[in-house]
């Protein structure tokens, strides 16, 4: 097996030459970075105003179709002001997924809202309509009041967060339609899938709010950063009034008229982020030649690689593998993060974890399965 792996180590650095060790996603700069940064300190509007913020804005609507864009620090806190603008109460339960990063559950937390983690599809990787479905359809009543009550808790469900993982779309468009039946607001967790595509609409606009980051190892970055998009007005507006500590506009006067947050991305970090954006088509396009080169590969060796769904066009922003095992998958971490390769397995599942254990969860085979297996290695723009 060390064979295959070492065989596997060599394919991984013939694509990144001239490196020593090889991470996992590194941000690459190679646009206008540095003369959109340097305007913003030569503006000094280096804080949450700025013409930079505005054109962050203006471009997340072009690139995603979404009618409205609002710039956030970081995509956790934008999770937890689209829970907010959803509705989302302290004691209710929200529907998301066990396979996750952590700020999805944390976001839920934030609000005093309880998780609820469904089962994902083996091949997305992202929430199984079927999953959610049958835990509604075994758990779940809807009220005079129209609205969907755990029939074993009592308590509202009052938002579904499922996440597009490693950039690859789930069945987002069943998913919509389940929520909309259950009349239960969909949330998208699409902090990793800018420039990812399900039946040809961008991820995010599925719900009625997307969320996206900007994180230093996402497909495009601004060091932090993240983004909620809406096609609703007055949701776009209440974010922004809320994101920037709920301040009543006046010339002089601080008038606060609610607990707001500060939550607004700084110009400094948006001027970085309209240099990465300008280069999203071509990094996402970089990306996919790898992953097709991967998958080749892989075919080769008997090795399954995770391909995006047949009416999905991923961003491909972590490649993934899938081993035999937990043995095989430990055996091959060890083996090629010692040979300067990065390997990594996917997240601990979130029910796992000791804040989230106590939490309802339904049956997670997939979950499991996967994450005993699953592999990501070195996916970022090749120079």
């Amino acid at each position: 097996m060390n064979n295959k792996f070492q065989e596997i180590v060599d394919f991984v650095k013939s694509q990144y030459p001239n490196k020593d060790f090889i991470s996992l996603h590194e941000p690459v700069f190679i646009g206008n970075e540095r003369k959109y940064v340097l305007d913003a300190i030569d503006s000094t509007f280096v804080s949450s105003v700025g013409a930079y913020v505005n054109r962050f804005e203006e471009m997340m609507t072009e690139i995603t179709g979404a009618k409205y864009a609002i710039a956030i620090v970081n995509g956790t806190n934008a999770l937890h002001m689209a829970l907010l603008l959803a509705g989302v109460k302290a004691g209710d339960e929200v529907i998301s997924q066990s396979l996750t990063f952590i700020a999805t559950a944390n976001a839920i937390s934030y609000i005093g809202a309880v998780p609820t983690f469904i089962d994902v599809d083996k091949d997305s990787m992202g929430m199984s309509p079927r999953s959610l479905l049958a835990f509604l359809a075994e758990s779940v009543e809807i009220r005079a009041d129209g609205f969907s009550y755990n029939k074993l808790t009592g308590k509202r469900i009052s938002a579904c967060v499922p996440m597009h993982t490693f950039g690859l779309p789930c069945r987002i468009d069943e998913i919509a339609e389940i929520c909309e039946e259950w009349n239960i607001c969909l949330v998208e967790d699409a902090a990793e899938s800018l420039g990812s595509y399900y039946k040809n609409r961008h991820t995010g606009v599925f719900g009625k709010i997307g969320v996206f980051s900007f994180n230093g190892n996402k497909t495009v970055t601004c060091g932090g950063g993240g983004a909620l998009i809406t096609d609703d007005e007055d949701i776009a507006k209440r974010a922004k009034h809320l994101t920037t500590q709920a301040k009543v506009p006046h010339k002089w006067e601080f008038i606060h008229d609610e607990i707001g947050y500060n939550y607004r991305m700084p110009n400094l970090n948006a001027a970085l982020a309209c240099a990465q954006l300008e280069m999203l088509n071509p990094f996402v396009q970089n990306k996919r030649e790898l992953a097709k080169l991967y998958s080749d590969k892989f075919k080769m060796l008997n090795i399954p690689f995770c391909h995006e769904l047949p009416d999905a066009k991923s961003n491909y922003w972590l490649n993934a593998i899938i081993l035999e095992n937990r043995e095989q998958r430990e055996e091959f971490l060890g083996f090629v993060n010692s040979n300067g390769v990065m390997g990594r397995p996917v997240w601990e599942l979130m029910h796992r974890l000791p804040m989230f254990e106590s939490c309802i969860k339904a049956d997670l085979s997939n979950s499991e399965w996967i994450a005993d297996r699953l592999v990501n290695i070195p996916s970022g723009v090749r120079l």
